[in-house]
């Protein structure tokens, strides 16, 4: 008897631990957009990385009012080390600037802020899909997107779709009120747009899409440099299949790379897997998001963040 109860008590210690373990595990979280963004931001959660649900009723959490024509394509949102969100989008199909709000839970948001990073060029067509990355090392945010500028790179004019030939330009701030000048981050030679960037040891991984149409790419593909703002290589071969694939988005589950992406002209996500960066898996089978989820990007959250946002607060 005497024996049981302490193997009882054992049990309900280590099962009150445990539980405790798992409320402060980071749960994982997907920015996105539906239709062609004019609703705003919509959020979704997973537990595991592969399925996924709405919150907030898969209603828009942030409304757009800046841009020519006040859209919020491609949300991305990153945690900074103060624990402030930082969030970038765009603005419009046709501008020379994105869209940047910041906020402490997701749910309530700044001001939204128009930073014009391509007003300098006089022809710039555009300003699409930005993305931030924070350099721990310098303390520094760097916002990278894609723009046409006609004219500059004429060698892959007419390759891609109508009059767009994209390449990636970048700035850096350390507070969103104060830009860099903005530079060119990666050119080799074709019509690129859509890149994601992670850290992979001493590594940057940049994934992108090719954007050729002429003839057809429309794949993701990988370049890889030691430096975060230049220097990247040319790209794989692309690491997704006989499909349009757009919007890459990477998230390390367990010991896998997975990059999710929209497989936009089949109007679904789609998802591969790879433990080494090299060799991947499609795993799109394994994958639910909710209808009509358009890409974004993925982070990591505290299960307080999340509960609050099921809350409603």
């Amino acid at each position: 008897m005497k024996n049981s109860l302490i193997l009882f008590v054992f049990l309900l210690i280590h099962s009150l631990s445990w539980g405790q373990t798992q409320s402060n595990e980071d749960v994982y979280l997907f920015s996105s957009f539906r239709d062609n963004g004019q609703d705003g931001l919509h959020l979704a959660y997973s537990l595991d990385g592969y399925s996924w649900k709405a919150l907030n009723d898969d209603k828009s959490y942030v409304t757009p009012v800046i841009g020519n024509t006040k859209l919020m394509r491609d949300p991305c949102i990153i945690q900074g080390p103060d624990k402030t969100f930082h969030m970038v989008w765009t603005v419009s199909w046709n501008d020379k600037g994105i869209g940047y709000a910041n906020s402490k839970d997701l749910a309530n948001w700044s001001e939204q802020q128009f930073i014009p990073v391509m007003a300098h060029e006089p022809t710039a067509l555009n300003c699409w899909a930005p993305e931030i990355f924070y350099d721990e090392a310098k303390k520094t945010y760097m916002i990278y997107w894609a723009t046409t500028i006609p004219g500059r790179f004429p060698k892959s004019e007419g390759a891609g779709d109508e009059k767009y030939n994209h390449r990636m330009y970048y700035v850096t701030t350390k507070d969103f009120k104060t830009f860099s000048d903005t530079q060119l981050l990666y050119d080799q030679g074709f019509n690129v747009i859509d890149a994601t960037i992670v850290k992979n040891q001493d590594e940057y991984v940049m994934f992108l899409k090719d954007e050729t149409r002429t003839p057809p790419q429309k794949n993701i593909r990988i370049a890889r440099s030691n430096t975060l703002t230049g220097g990247y290589s040319k790209p794989t071969p692309p690491i997704t299949g006989a499909y349009w694939a757009e919007g890459p988005t990477v998230a390390k589950i367990g010991q896998n790379w997975v990059v999710y992406f929209d497989k936009y002209t089949n109007k679904k996500m789609g998802a591969v897997q790879s433990a080494d960066l090299t060799n991947w898996t499609d795993i799109s089978d394994k994958i639910d998001f909710p209808t009509g989820t358009r890409h974004g990007t993925i982070i990591k959250v505290s299960k307080s963040v999340l509960n609050n946002l099921m809350k409603g607060k």
